[in-house]
């Protein structure tokens, strides 16, 4: 069956860097675009980043929430199936569930927690 699977969040202090991973099980995720997302506590799902399939061909195959435009980065691992969120230079205001998505499937979500 097709799923993602999601890791690597956990806590950090402001300021730090944290990585956060996704594999898809089921079929070849490099294929299809992979979209990142967050919720904050009492907020709404936001976007966070997305990078686009391999098929592309794009040199810049990424876009980004302008909140987080400079500070996180996203990749992809085309062998091992994974996309990866780079996040640096952590804020507070980061902490939040992240989930990566790609067209109707979902990740469990990871928690980022950033504090002093």
């Amino acid at each position: 069956q097709v799923h993602l699977v999601e890791s690597g969040g956990g806590w950090v202090q402001p300021g730090g860097s944290l990585t956060l991973s996704c594999v898809a099980s089921g079929f070849n995720a490099s294929t299809y675009s992979t979209n990142w997302f967050r919720q904050a506590a009492g907020k709404e799902r936001e976007f966070v980043g997305s990078i686009h399939s391999s098929e592309y061909g794009f040199v810049d195959n990424t876009k980004y929430e302008d909140s987080v435009k400079g500070r996180f980065t996203i990749s992809r691992d085309n062998a091992k199936n994974t996309v990866f969120l780079q996040m640096n230079n952590l804020k507070p205001e980061d902490t939040a569930v992240y989930y990566c998505n790609q067209r109707f499937y979902w990740g469990q979500g990871t928690q980022v927690t950033v504090s002093s």
